[in-house]
């Protein structure tokens, strides 16, 4: 019998996202970043002809997450995730960071150099600022001279996100 998988693929306020369909305990595994390992090289040639959902690992190796079965490429970003990204063994993880009820979005911080470069200059749409937002509170964006997303962790670059 299959084990039945904690999240689903639904709409979010920024395309689609993942949702937990059960709760997810703090530090547990909730999916792994799937994909080819392609070089960085490679990875950077591809993103220049406009792809996406590229997981650097290291400075030579990249995982290409566009295939649709790559589940873990619909989680979003957020200022105030509720999960992080992680390379261990050589494997791209998505692990909570607290506590996840069912119906919440599963999110994680694209990291500082995404943020600025691709998120920032359309405005982040998560809930955190959406609510800063609303309020009033939050200045325009600048616009990004490069395109090099990169996320949180140890080097590691990502353009997951249903942002398209």
């Amino acid at each position: 019998m299959a084990r039945k998988r904690p999240f689903r693929v639904g709409r979010s306020a920024t395309g689609l996202g993942l949702f937990a369909t059960q709760r997810i305990e703090k530090g547990k595994f909730i999916a792994e970043y799937t994909g080819r390992r392609i070089t960085t090289a490679e990875a950077d040639a591809r993103e220049a002809r406009g792809a996406r959902y590229m997981y650097e690992i290291n400075s030579r190796w990249t995982v290409d997450g566009s295939s649709r079965r790559n589940i873990a490429r619909y989680a979003n970003h957020s200022c105030r995730p509720n999960a992080e990204s992680d390379v261990v063994k050589g494997k791209v993880i998505l692990r909570a960071i607290k506590a996840i009820e069912p119906g919440s979005e599963i999110t994680y911080d694209y990291g500082r150099e995404y943020f600025d470069l691709i998120i920032k200059p359309m405005g982040c749409r998560c809930a955190h600022c959406d609510g800063k937002r609303k309020r009033g509170s939050v200045r325009p964006a600048r616009s990004a001279a490069r395109k090099r997303p990169r996320t949180s962790g140890a080097g590691s670059r990502s353009s997951p996100g249903s942002r398209a």
